[in-house]
């Protein structure tokens, strides 16, 4: 059997699709401003993510450091005391009593030296300290670059 030529549907008559061009500016500018809104949102909870890691991180090294600064408290702690009798019993040259009264004075005395010697370089180093000179000269400039003005 042979199908004649109106054996077959005639093909749908095509309907004008919603083109490009169909749309007005309007349409097509609230499209873009949904895609930057939409982009925008993503980007901002992708740099919560990637600073609420970076904080986990951090917290976690501050933490380390943390207990690494009270085992180094302890160790200088031990060796002060280590430092405290070995003197007492070189001063008290044998004695049955090491002279400990006197080595731990000269232990305070090294620790007071050190704590001197650090306060000073610390308040030289607070001293140099500027702030933002340079964010405080351009935000100056502000009002006048507002009003035309340049400084």
């Amino acid at each position: 059997m042979s199908a004649g030529p109106d054996a077959y549907p005639p093909p749908p008559a095509s309907t004008p699709a919603s083109t490009a061009d169909d749309r007005s500016l309007g349409e097509l500018f609230g499209e873009v401003t949904e895609d930057l809104s939409v982009l925008m949102r993503q980007e901002v909870a992708l740099a919560k993510a990637e600073v609420q890691e970076s904080a986990k991180r951090a917290g976690k090294g501050a933490g380390l450091l943390g207990g690494a600064a009270v085992a180094g408290n302890f160790a200088l702690l031990f060796a002060s005391l280590a430092l405290w009798w070995a003197l007492g019993a070189m001063i008290g040259e044998g004695d049955e009593v090491p002279a400990l009264g006197w080595s731990a004075l000269i232990v305070c005395g090294i620790w007071a030296l050190v704590a001197l010697v650090m306060a000073m370089r610390g308040k030289k180093s607070l001293d140099s300290v500027e702030g933002a000179p340079r964010t405080a000269e351009t935000v100056q400039k502000i009002p006048d670059a507002m009003k035309g003005h340049d400084r």
